[in-house]
């Protein structure tokens, strides 16, 4: 079984800060402050709401606390960054100024809303696009210098999943890391600066996201940290039937597995469960009896 903790290279954020976990695994908690989110359909849109629940994961033990503002679920339209913008700052700021020592990333693609949000003192950009939607982005990144979450993807959220078509999935994912690492570095975006996500569900079938994630290790030789996001996704609706409310026990499941095979970095919704899981699954590994660092 691969050593979790030996997986996770430096990953360094805003001022060149390097995240340190308690545990053998790092945890970010989701806070989606739209009003249509697939799994918590708005409870957290207003500035409020969506303060109260920063704190809540934050409390539970997140490592980092993401923030996003526009929904990129299968079949959503794009949202402008003044509107983006409008949801996600209140809330930002009000985060910051109540838990200065959060460490805060922001769900976006949009280069105005990242470098507001960086101004606010986040630390990770988290873009679904690669820079894509939004070539302006890689300037920021350049300019900021966060953290920066690279995720694969296949087309944009609204036409995503309209028959996403692959010679070979796990090809294909792995060239796009090597292509997209190589250009944010030729830009100047420091390579210790990049984690990666496969990005489960974004562009691909339920056959396409299997055959990634029972092969996760492949992302792994690159020698970058590994976040990912499988929360609650329609995956676990597709394999076992279930729907958004009652995919936690197989989010739980799955997540340990897949610690346990090296991936150090988990987005997720419920913090305190996830934390719970992966300290099972590091307590039960080979030759870890008694360990109390989990």
């Amino acid at each position: 079984m691969p050593d979790p903790a030996a997986r996770n290279p430096v990953w360094r954020v805003s001022g060149g800060r390097i995240p340190a976990p308690s545990a053998p695994f790092g945890v970010m908690g989701i806070v989606n402050l739209t009003p249509d989110s697939f799994y918590d359909g708005g409870r957290h849109a207003s500035t409020g709401a969506g303060l109260a629940r920063a704190l809540r994961l934050y409390g539970d033990g997140a490592d980092i606390v993401d923030f996003g503002a526009e929904t990129t679920k299968p079949g959503s339209g794009a949202l402008s960054p003044e509107e983006e913008q409008a949801r996600l700052l209140p809330a930002l700021r009000a985060a910051r100024e109540a838990a200065p020592d959060m460490t805060v990333s922001v769900d976006t693609y949009h280069a105005e809303t990242a470098a507001a949000a960086l101004d606010l003192g986040a630390a990770v950009i988290n873009d679904v696009s690669a820079c894509s939607f939004d070539p302006g982005l890689t300037d920021v990144l350049v300019q900021h210098k966060p953290g920066y979450v690279l995720m694969h993807h296949k087309g944009r959220p609204k036409t995503m999943q309209d028959r996403p078509r692959y010679d070979d999935v796990r090809r294909e994912v792995a060239f796009f890391f090597e292509r997209e690492m190589a250009r944010l570095v030729r830009a100047g975006l420091p390579e210790d600066r990049i984690a990666l996500d496969p990005g489960i569900g974004f562009g691909k079938t339920c056959a396409h996201n299997v055959e990634l994630l029972a092969h996760s290790g492949d992302w792994l030789s690159f020698g970058r940290p590994v976040l990912l996001g499988i929360s609650m996704k329609s995956l676990f609706g597709d394999l076992l039937g279930l729907p958004a409310a009652d995919r936690g026990i197989a989010t739980q499941v799955a997540t340990a597995l897949l610690w346990s095979g090296g991936i150090f970095w988990h987005r997720v919704h419920d913090v305190a469960a996830t934390r719970r899981s992966l300290a099972l699954a590091a307590a039960l590994r080979p030759k870890q009896c008694g360990s109390a660092d989990v």
